[in-house]
Order: C-alpha cells, then structure tokens, then sequence
C-alpha cells in the first residue's frame, strides 16, 4: 500500500514537470530586437496629474503610417491603474496637456496639418466630461507654454508674433468676411488689363537675411528671426465660444521673455530674459520680471549672475526655487545646483546644494526619450515649503531627491539603475513619473509616497517587449592611466557565452559634458543582438560625477579622457570577452571628435564611425550655432593660439590614420557643421587614398539618432553596423561596396 502510494506521488510529480516543460516549450521563443522595431516603440512623455491626483494626463507620440514622422495624442489613464489608458483626442499634433485648477478642463497645443506642413500650434480646450476640443486662439505663428491662471480664468502663453503679423491677418479676415456677405457677379472682362502694378510688400516677409549678430541660427531650431521674439500674452478662457477669443499681448521689444510663471492671486506674471544685445560677449545671466496680468509695464525683480530653468514658485508665492550653473569661475563644466530666490525686492539668491557634488536637474543621455511632445520638468515644493524635490544625476543614474530649504542632507525620493526622464505632481503630493531602465523604453508610473515603489499604469511596450531578447548591461568600474575611477557599461550579445571572445564597439558619448547609463538605448541593444559587445564608458569630463571630474578636462579636451576609453577597451578584453584583433569605435558630437582622435592616436581599431562630429576646431569654433567667445574651452581665439588650436585637432594629424572611417552627417546640423567635421577629413583621407566615405542625411540636425525621421535613424543604425560588417568582420556590405575600389568585405587578420 505504501509502495502505491510512492508510485503515485512520483507519477503525478512526473507528469507536473511534464506539465511545466509542455508549457515551456508552449512559450513563443524570443527573437532578437531589430533595427526597425523603433518604429513599433510607443514613448510616453510630459505627464499631468489632475489637481486632485486621481487622473494623469500625457502625451502618447508613435511613429507615423509612413515612417517619415511622429504623431502625438493626448491620453488619460486613472492614477490608481484601475483602467487601462485612453485617448483623449484625435489629432495627430497634439500635445502639452495642462489641467484647469478646478480639473474640469484640460487646454493643450494643436498643430494641424495642412498641405502636409503643421500649422503654428495653437492652445484648445477641451471638457474632461466629453464633446470635442474647441480653439482658444489664434495668434499668427501660433503659441507655446500655455499656463492656466491659478483662477481658472486666464491662460498665460508665448509667443512670437508681432504688429505686422496681426495687422496681416486682420486684413486677411475682413477680406473673408467681404467675399462671404457681399455676392456680386463680375463682369465680362471685354476690355484691356490695366498694367501690372507693382505687388504690395504688406503682404510679403522678405527671405533675405541680413546678419549682424554672432550667434544667428540654432540647430534643430533654425534662424533666429529677430522681427518675431517671444513676448508674454495671455487670453480670458470663457465656458465656451464659438470663435477663438482675441488674446492680449502684455510684454513688447526686441529681447526674447520666456518661462510666464502666474502668482498666487493671479495678478502678476512672471517670466524671465536676457536684456542684453550680444550676450555671448558676457558671462550667462538672467533677470527675473513681472508683468500685471491685465496690462502694464513689467517690472525688474531680480537680476542673477547665471542662467536659470526648471523654475517653480512657492506655495505662499514669495520664493522661487530653480536650477542654475554660477558663472563664475568660467568653466568648460559647471555642475547645476539647486537655488532659491526670495521674490521681494534686492534679495539675493541662495545655493541650497553648494556641497552636494552632483547634478541637480541632471540627465542621462540615450536614444529614447520621446522624439516629440517633451516639454521638461520643474522643481517641485512640499506643500509646507519646507523641501524641494528635483531629479538628480549620480553616477549614471538620474533619480529625484528631496532638499530641505533650511538646509541640511537630502534624502531619495526615487531609487534604483534607472533614469527618471520627467516628473509632475498633484496637489495631493502624488508624482507622476516617466522612468526608463535598459530594457524598459519609459512607461508611467505613480509615486504615492517617497520611498515607495513606483506603480506602472501605462504597458504600451510590453506585448513588443515580451518577444525580444533583451539583456541588462554589465556595470563596470575600472582605474584608469592615473588611478581614476573610471564608471561604464557592456551590453553583450543575449546568447553571450564567457568562453568566447567577441568583437566589440566602443561607443563614445557626445557633450562632451553628458553621461551613459541606465537608460533604455536601442542602438546598444540592437547592436549586441548584432553580435557585437558594446562598450559605452563615462570618461572623464563626464556629468553625474561631480565638478572636478567634469572639468578636469577643460582646455585638455581631447587628451587625457581618450586614455579613460583606451582603459575601458583594456578591461573589457582582459576581462576575456572582447577579441582584441576585432574591435570598432563609434560616436557623436563631443563622441565623434573623440573617434576621430582615438583613431589619430591608434591602429587598434578595425573600423570607425564618426557621427555629427568635429574634425578642425578652428574651423568650428567660426561656424558652430553658439559661440566659444568665453574661455570655456579654449582659451584664446583660434587667430590669437592658432597652435593650441591646431594640436587639438584631429585633421592636424590625418596622416596617422590607418582605420577605415566613415562619417553619419546631418545637412541641417547646426551644431557640429560638416564642412568643420566629417566633410574635411574625409576629402583628405580621399587624398591620401584611406579607406572613407560619407553617410548624409538630408534635412537632419544634430538630433538625428534621438528625434530625426523613423527611417533616418533606421538607416543611420544600419550604416554604423555595415561599416562595422564590413571591415571587422569582412562581410560583403552592398551599401559599401566601393569604397577605395573594394567590392567585398575586407577578411579578419
């Protein structure tokens, strides 16, 4: 009997394994990420809780049926999850969502298409309870940072259009209006045209530019149009109209004003500007105004030796808390603090974080970060204005922290290898937050408490996420040539085996003040699925590591953080997994200056590209979208030590380079001009008779890998890892067939 009933419990011990490996084997086996599953990721971006914490609204942005752009929509989903989201309206350029103070209404900014071009964005309404989003305004060149009243009364906004532009439109709909009430038949044209007359320059804007300033265009952004600044409106907010209301403009001239700010009693605007002609010839700095809300003229409040962001006001309305680097000493990297400002009159602005040696409103550099619809976070106070809470970056991490105005030690208000991309709160003290991991694209999560854990409401990733064969990354600490402590990452191959040895690709970081870390980064992932280990290090000059190791590099720059990345190459190899006969080096920006170098320096590498970068600083320090007029990073002018500029220079030394190298340019990059980066060296490693070639992508800025077209960033993956293929792995590369006469890949030593 007792022997049966063994039997038994093994038979049926037997059949539950058989059960589970059934089940198992059931599981769709997981396939590797691929470089066009971007354009099935789904970004969740500026969360708004509702005044009373029970609702969130955001912008959800996709990539559009064609692949060639992004659409935005506003959704909604309960803060406590107990629903899935919903989308709140149809347009496909909607963003900004901001909530009435009574919560019964959201406005945000609507840019519809036409004749395939977006119009100027302008603010709508809509009711929480239903019907369809009605529009508050129309301002010429359209509007942005739309804030409501703390009555509910008014709506506060920028924008940048100007007498002529109103008197233009004025005209435009009196004529409407004419053709529409007056109905007269025209007659037979029998006689001679009367001789053309010559046009009406009221109704042209002349292209022609005459430039007189040195910083006249912005990358990703364009000419600066000097006859449309950005000046403060604001517009009553009726129950509802019929017609958009006519909007009221409250501040005028020829320098720009931002950031409007409301007071408590919502009778004053605050908003801040640089009144200053040509700034670049003095050090950052910023004054803070405020206007009467029902017209009149805006007085100074405060005028502060730096740069300020991220402001927000006090619940009591006499104290703003925000985000700036000082000016002084000038510095290659100034680590941001947190500050606050006393609002009455002749107060001076106190450092709260003067020994807190990390980055007060810092971030972590990926390639996901929703490419539309951002609109940045402020710094939030407690309800008893006691502390401030703002997102900090620390060792690759960016997490919020809480910061007692009286001082003393802050404390996590988030924790763990994450980065919080953007963060709002209730009046019920409930955070909203965007949080992305390494293999997490950004979801949102509710934050009820400090210290708790953050409860995800949104999963639009997860049925994609749960076919791919995703891995964390490899958290390494290594000493470098002088002893420094040197923070990186290796995301390996998913089917990495130790006994192996891979090729692998260092990826170097642009800024080049900014830092890698625990973010979701496709181009990481999808190159590992390659089968390439990925080494992204944060050399020095890096952020999230205080202010010496950030500006160690000043004037050194490139130097001595090469030699960081060499030191990252050496651990991963002797480490056992990277072969040391197939490696390549890739980067952008302050990453493809440091590509460049690093093959100037050393044949190691078998391949490199070099993205949106910087070959001739001379050449770049003339023609860059901002200027080095301050001895940031150069001392002098390029005229004035033309040898400091030229050692540092990657094309002084073109003649040492042996590695293929290819260059990804952007034809509207701004920032990094091809004709300072890629466009020269590549002329000259033609001369020389070097394996190069060039990649462009038209009508692409410096943002091409985070929010350029679907497809360009697609094809940018897929020219870096051809490159690659081809000359560290010999593979036939259609793409790069002819380069130097080669029509096949070039085989492994």
């Amino acid at each position: 009997m007792r022997i049966t009933r063994v039997f038994a419990a093994l038979l049926v011990l037997h059949l539950a394994h058989a059960f589970v490996a059934q089940s198992a084997s059931a599981q769709p086996a997981k396939r590797l990420i691929t470089e066009t599953d971007l354009f099935r990721f789904v970004w969740v971006a500026d969360p708004r809780p509702s005044p009373d914490g029970t609702r969130v609204a955001f912008t959800r942005v996709t990539v559009n049926e064609k692949g060639e752009g992004y659409d935005t929509a506003l959704w909604i989903v309960p803060a406590d999850g107990s629903a899935p989201p919903a989308r709140l309206t149809a347009g496909t350029r909607d963003s900004q969502p901001r909530w009435s103070p009574d919560g019964k209404r959201i406005a945000f900014l609507r840019a519809p298409m036409r004749d395939g071009k977006p119009e100027p964005p302008q603010i709508h309404l809509l009711s929480i309870t239903g019907g369809e989003a009605w529009r508050l305004t129309d301002v010429p060149r359209g509007t942005s940072a739309a804030v409501w009243s703390p009555d509910g009364k008014r709506i506060a906004f920028t924008s940048g259009a100007n007498a002529k532009d109103l008197e233009k439109q004025r005209r435009e709909k009196a004529a409407r209006k004419t053709a529409q009430d007056v109905d007269v038949p025209r007659a037979v044209e029998t006689a001679a045209k009367p001789p053309a007359t010559t046009p009406d320059e009221n109704d042209r804007e002349s292209d022609v530019r005459t430039i007189t300033r040195a910083v006249y265009r912005f990358d990703n952004q364009g000419y600066i149009d000097s006859e449309h600044r950005s000046h403060i409106w604001v517009a009553d907010v009726p129950a509802i109209a019929d017609e958009p209301v006519a909007a009221k403009q409250l501040t005028d001239g020829k320098y720009e004003e931002d950031d409007p700010i409301w007071s408590h009693d919502s009778v004053r605007i605050y908003y801040t500007s640089t009144r200053i002609d040509e700034p670049y010839y003095e050090l950052p700095q910023s004054d803070i105004f405020a206007v009467p809300a029902n017209g009149g003229e805006s007085e100074k409040i405060a005028a502060l030796e730096f740069e300020i962001g991220q402001a927000s006001l006090s619940p009591d309305g006499r104290t703003l808390a925000f985000v700036a680097e000082v000016s002084k000493p000038i510095r290659s990297f100034s680590q941001p603090d947190l500050w606050v400002l006393d609002l009455a009159r002749g107060a001076t602005p106190k450092n709260l974080t003067t020994d807190f040696d990390f980055d007060v409103g810092g971030g972590i550099g990926g390639d996901q970060r929703a490419p539309r619809g951002n609109a940045g976070s402020r710094v939030l106070w407690s309800d008893d204005a006691k502390s401030i809470v703002a997102v900090v970056g620390r060792e690759g991490r960016a997490n919020l922290m809480r910061f007692p105005v009286a001082g003393g030690a802050p404390s996590n208000v988030t924790s763990g290898d994450q980065t919080v991309m953007s963060y709002s709160a209730s009046r019920s003290g409930a955070l909203a937050l965007i949080i992305s991991t390494p293999t997490v694209l950004g979801d949102l999560s509710i934050l009820d408490t400090p210290n708790a854990k953050p409860r995800r409401v949104t999963s639009f990733n997860d049925a994609l996420f749960a076919q791919l064969s995703l891995t964390q990354p490899e958290e390494i600490w290594y000493t470098s040539f002088d002893g420094k402590r040197v923070h990186a990452w290796a995301q390996r191959p998913p089917d990495f085996d130790p006994s192996k040895k891979y090729p692998m690709i260092l990826n170097i970081h642009g800024g080049p003040h900014s830092a890698w870390g625990f973010i979701f980064t496709h181009e990481f992932q999808w190159m590992a699925a390659r089968g390439y280990i990925v080494l992204y290090p944060n050399p020095r000059g890096s952020s999230t590591y205080g202010q010496e190791f950030g500006n160690i590099i000043q004037y050194r720059y490139p130097g001595d953080d090469h030699k960081d990345l060499m030191a990252g190459v050496d651990e991963v190899i002797k480490r056992g997994w990277a072969d040391p006969k197939l490696l390549g080096v890739t980067g952008g920006s302050g990453g493809g200056l440091l590509t460049n170098w690093a093959v100037t320096q050393t044949d190691r590498f078998r391949a490199a590209v070099s993205q949106r970068d910087i070959a001739d600083w001379s050449a770049w320090w003339y023609t860059a979208d901002f200027t080095l007029f301050q001895a940031n990073w150069f001392r002098k002018a390029p005229f004035e030590d033309p040898t400091d500029f030229a050692q540092r220079s990657p094309i002084t030394h073109v003649e040492k380079i042996k590695t293929p190298l290819m260059f990804i340019l952007g034809e509207a990059d701004y920032r990094t001009p091809a004709a300072s980066g890629g466009e020269s060296l590549f002329r000259a490693l033609k001369y020389l008779r070097r394996p190069t070639a060039i990649v462009r992508f038209p009508n692409e800025s410096h943002e091409l890998s985070r929010s350029g077209q679907p497809w360009h960033r697609v094809e940018r993956l897929r020219s870096i890892v051809g490159w690659m293929d081809k000359y560290i792995l010999g593979k036939d590369v259609e793409q790069f067939r002819d380069v130097a006469g080669q029509d096949v890949g070039v085989p492994p030593e």
